[in-house]
């Protein structure tokens, strides 16, 4: 896989990634004198960066906006000595015996790193609408958990037909005047015990063969949606001032596949009570493993466990 022309650099700690859980890692890594070094991937500081608002991360009383979240994490980050650096993997050579990784990165350096911390994430589904992109932010979210608050006593849409589509419909339920809830099919792929609930919570209009075609805006925010009917062809407009997108997430772990163990939707795999994947050495923290609470402060909790978790791993090595 390697060249022999390309550069080599060996760190004792690689982190790929640089969202809540890469920059704890980071951290704690830094503390405990392991100069971790951070490739930031294609978009630094992960999906917060592309939320407005985080009114739910503790310590934060006034709330904070994600970029500049991210930029106190990173700065907390290198404070400690961690370098951070623009640039994504491309490719991983990871040592099953216990021995040095290889990474390489950008397609033209090579690392080779003692312990690997992989926090990559997750990237949200969208529909794909153009006028999605330009809302979102502004009334169009993908996290109700994270934004919902922000829609007391409004209405809402939200399109999904899985558990968390019906988690976040029934969480929404509870802030917003209605929710309108658009199903592609004429069915739910949710549970059952789910399904029950949204059909149970009154203020919920579930939408069946419905798919949205264009978020309505006044150019500074949602105003509504354009809704046609599978069946019948017949598009409506919704007066909706928030629009929740919760068609799933895809994990990034395209270049881990066939090396690291996954689920079935390319989640990696960590034993249990551990980020340990099943490579000595290679750590996986956030919601590049977790698709159950996929929020900032759970992605954060686990990076400082990658973080101790290589620590310890290296402490070990050093040992026997």
């Amino acid at each position: 896989m390697m060249h022999k022309e390309q550069e080599v650099e060996h760190l004792s700690c690689l982190i790929i990634g640089s969202g809540p859980a890469g920059y704890t890692a980071a951290i704690y890594a830094a503390r405990a004198d392991l100069k971790p070094v951070i490739y930031t991937g294609m978009v630094p500081g992960g999906q917060l960066t592309q939320t407005t608002d985080v009114d739910n991360f503790p310590g934060y009383a006034q709330g904070v906006t994600g970029p500049v979240m991210m930029e106190d994490l990173k700065a907390q980050a290198e404070r400690f000595g961690t370098e951070v650096r623009f640039g994504y993997a491309t490719k991983v050579e990871f040592s099953t015996d216990g021995g040095v990784h290889q990474v390489e990165v950008d397609g033209s350096k090579l690392i080779h790193a003692d312990t690997v911390i992989i926090a990559t994430g997750a990237t949200a589904k969208w529909l794909g609408l153009p006028s999605e992109e330009k809302y979102n932010g502004f009334g169009v979210s993908a996290c109700a958990v994270c934004d919902g608050f922000f829609f007391k006593e409004q209405d809402v849409a939200i399109v999904g037909a899985g558990d968390t589509a019906a988690e976040e419909a029934t969480y929404l339920a509870k802030l917003c005047r209605k929710v309108y809830m658009l199903v592609r099919r004429d069915e739910f792929r949710a549970s059952k015990a789910m399904v029950h609930r949204v059909l149970n919570t009154p203020n919920i209009e579930v939408m069946y063969h419905s798919e949205a075609v264009e978020i309505l805006g006044d150019g500074q925010a949602v105003t509504g949606v354009r809704v046609v009917n599978n069946q019948s062809n017949q598009t409506q407009d919704l007066d909706v001032t928030g629009f929740f997108v919760a068609i799933g997430h895809q994990p990034n772990t395209e270049i881990f596949q066939g090396v690291l163990d996954m689920d079935e939707t390319g989640y990696l795999i960590t034993k249990s009570d551990s980020t340990a994947t099943n490579i000595p050495g290679v750590f996986a923290c956030g919601d590049v493993q977790d698709h159950v609470y996929r929020q900032a402060i759970t992605a954060a909790g686990t990076g400082c466990m990658a973080a101790l978790e290589a620590e310890r791993y290296l402490m070990a090595k050093s040992d026997a």
